[in-house]
């Protein structure tokens, strides 16, 4: 390996790691985007289990209170 690095090599260089990085960011902000999506469906999935549950609950308080 060469223990110097030329001011050409070192542009190459910078230009590669340029390139990469933004590269990378996008990758970051599609990925951002996917994982914006998934949390919105758990808050949906987690109100509509609410629900549910509450509407079971309270159907079964009404057939107890009609069996007494």
């Amino acid at each position: 390996m060469r223990s110097t690095w030329t001011d050409s090599r070192l542009d190459d260089f910078k230009e590669r790691v340029d390139s990469r990085l933004d590269e990378m960011s996008g990758h970051i902000g599609e990925l951002s985007g996917r994982i914006d999506a998934l949390q919105h469906t758990m808050v949906n999935a987690f109100i509509a289990l609410t629900a549910v549950m509450i509407t079971g609950f309270l159907g079964l308080a009404g057939l107890i209170a009609t069996q007494l």
